[in-house]
């Protein structure tokens, strides 16, 4: 039998080990990655004990009063239930409906539900899927990434092959680097002249993650001769998987295959013994529209379909 409380501060560290301990979690549900930007949302999160006071799920998600909604959670890729290797699915389903009803309570009329994709999971975990089915909800966005199988890779195209040597040529060459501000502005000026938007985190917050996840999230770059950055990754270590948060190249950097010479160098390299190394998704709309021009440059890596999901259910009473 599992109960379901409200989260508070002093129940971090609890929070924090189950995430690290659980089937399905990355250390974005770790509290100190969530509660960076803890400012901008009505944190709405769950955590469910059992019997004896353990916790054994946990539910990230903030409220929207203005629109009924709690979302699972909006500052996250993705989120939904993280599950402890012990419950079973009737613990799942006695969590979600505990969590239904407390929304409920608060006035909420919707929860979006942001699964975490199954590459993620240290263990099958769509108990919450099933769940979510059978109680009516509604897939209401997909988002379609690229990622590298990396036991089995496919190869790179004859494009991107020819612009590593380009790079090689021009004696640029990768390191790692934890001052993010070059990049950060070949990111920001990439981002406005191509999408017309600003990077989601700020040469600040960037440092400030950093900072607290020392080993999860680093920056690996493209130099050239000069030492000037032309390329970089920011990269998402999730333990089996890698994620590519943020990628970029300067004009100099695109002449020269910079870009190309730090990925491949991450995928043949820095990363090579991971499962799985995820570019993203290359998708727009709630996945209604592909970027082709994405597309093709993750597919020409040997990066092939995940998908990102978004579910929706209705919490109002059924007439």
């Amino acid at each position: 039998m599992t109960k379901c409380v409200e989260y508070c501060k002093s129940y971090a560290r609890h929070w924090d080990e189950l995430v690290s301990q659980s089937r399905n979690a990355t250390f974005m549900m770790q509290r100190q990655y969530m509660d960076y930007h803890a400012d901008r949302f009505v944190d709405a999160s769950l955590v469910f004990v059992d019997d004896h006071s353990h916790f054994v799920a946990l539910l990230p998600a903030n409220y929207d009063a203005s629109t009924h909604t709690v979302y699972s959670h909006q500052g996250l890729t993705y989120g939904g239930l993280i599950m402890s290797y012990d419950i079973h699915t009737d613990d799942v389903t006695e969590a979600l409906t505990q969590a239904i009803d407390h929304y409920r309570q608060m006035g909420a009329q919707r929860l979006v539900y942001k699964p975490i994709p199954y590459i993620y999971n240290r263990y099958p975990s769509q108990e919450d899927l099933y769940y979510l089915y059978t109680h009516g909800a509604r897939l209401v966005a997909r988002g379609l990434s690229q990622t590298i199988y990396l036991p089995h890779p496919i190869k790179p195209n004859t494009l991107r092959r020819r612009k590593l040597k380009t790079s090689l040529n021009a004696g640029n060459h990768v390191c790692q680097l934890t001052d993010v501000t070059a990049f950060w502005h070949i990111l920001d000026h990439t981002l406005q002249s191509r999408h017309n938007v600003r990077p989601v985190h700020s040469i600040d917050e960037l440092h400030l993650l950093m900072s607290r996840f020392p080993d999860q999230i680093k920056l690996y770059a493209t130099l050239g001769s000069d030492d000037e950055v032309l390329a970089g990754v920011i990269v998402y270590d999730c333990g089996r998987v890698v994620h590519t948060q943020y990628l970029a190249a300067s004009e100099r950097g695109r002449a020269t295959g910079a870009l190309d010479h730090v990925v491949t160098h991450l995928i043949s390299q820095t990363y090579a013994d991971r499962e799985y190394f995820d570019f993203g998704i290359s998708t727009e709309h709630d996945g209604h529209c592909l970027n082709p021009g994405l597309t093709f440059q993750k597919e020409s890596f040997g990066g092939r379909g995940v998908c990102y999901d978004t579910w929706e259910l209705n919490l109002l009473p059924q007439q």
